[in-house]
Order: C-alpha cells, then sequence, then structure tokens
C-alpha cells in the first residue's frame, strides 16, 4: 500500500471534523436537558438527555469510523449505548463513587432502565439518519465515481 492510498480522503476529514463538530454541540444541549428540565415538556421526562447522549455516542464514533457506512456506525454506537446502560446493573464500590462524579453521572448514569434504551435507540437513529442523508451519497460517489443523483438505488 502507498502513502497516496493509505492517506484519509477529503469526504473522510470533513466527515470527521464534521461529527467532532456535532458531538461538541449535541454537549450542550444535552446538559442543558438535565440542569433545565422544566423547559421540556413534562411527559418527555429526562428521556431527551438520554437520546442527545446516544447521539453524542454516535457522532463519537462517526469521527472515529470517518469512512465506514452509516450502518458500520450506528451498530458500534448503539452497543457502546446498550453496554453503558447495562454496566448500570453492576454496582461495584468504586463505580459507584465515580458515578457520583459531576463527569461520571453524565458518562454513566445510575439506574438501570429499559426506556433508556429505547431513547438510546431514538438518538442513535436521528444520528444515522442525518448522517446518512449528508455523507452516504459521497460515500457512493467516491466508490462508484458516480456523479450525486436525487434518487437512490436500493442495495
Amino acid at each position: 500500500m502507498t502513502a497516496a492510498t493509505n492517506a484519509l480522503h477529503p469526504v473522510d476529514t470533513r466527515r470527521r471534523l464534521a461529527a467532532l463538530a456535532a458531538m461538541g454541540i449535541t454537549i450542550a444541549p444535552g446538559l442543558a436537558s438535565r440542569r433545565w428540565p422544566t423547559a421540556l415538556p413534562a411527559v418527555l421526562g429526562k428521556y431527551p438527555g438520554d437520546a442527545l447522549w446516544a447521539l453524542m455516542v454516535f457522532f463519537g464514533w462517526r469521527a472515529l469510523r470517518a469512512g465506514a457506512r452509516t450502518r458500520d456506525v450506528a451498530l458500534p454506537a448503539m452497543t457502546t449505548c446498550a453496554a453503558v446502560e447495562c454496566a448500570k446493573l453492576w454496582q461495584a464500590p468504586w463505580l459507584a463513587d465515580f458515578r457520583g462524579t459531576t463527569i461520571g453521572h453524565p458518562l454513566l448514569g445510575h439506574v438501570f432502565s429499559w426506556q433508556n434504551l429505547v431513547a438510546y435507540a431514538v438518538g442513535v437513529l436521528a444520528g444515522a439518519a442525518v448522517d446518512w442523508l449528508l455523507f452516504e451519497p459521497a460515500r457512493h460517489e467516491r466508490s462508484t465515481g458516480a456523479g450525486r443523483t436525487l434518487i437512490r438505488s436500493r442495495r
């Protein structure tokens, strides 16, 4: 493999930078949803924050796997969210102490909830939809040499 084929494609670089920016942008409303929960309809509960957390995880995986297909980013993102949720079932003293910190609580949460998994799925699907709409045509164009089309064929 030559250095030229090993280099990042400009689309990958743009996608990675966009993912990092989106990750940073997603953190603010996610934290705000927990700080000011009354700003959102009560029926939504704490789940918008969970969906935004999952969206941030999706963008993190997108930054790590800039050249991957959308589905190949969504799967590890959802797996990460589910693993973190299931880890809440393990209540080791040191882990419980970390969950009580300012950084530990938003990263790991406290109590396992099946409903959180639904919120995570919503967040990951939202990220996948945006990612697919914005970047999948460019990936297809790069891999096939085809021009950008308005209608995509199903594979």
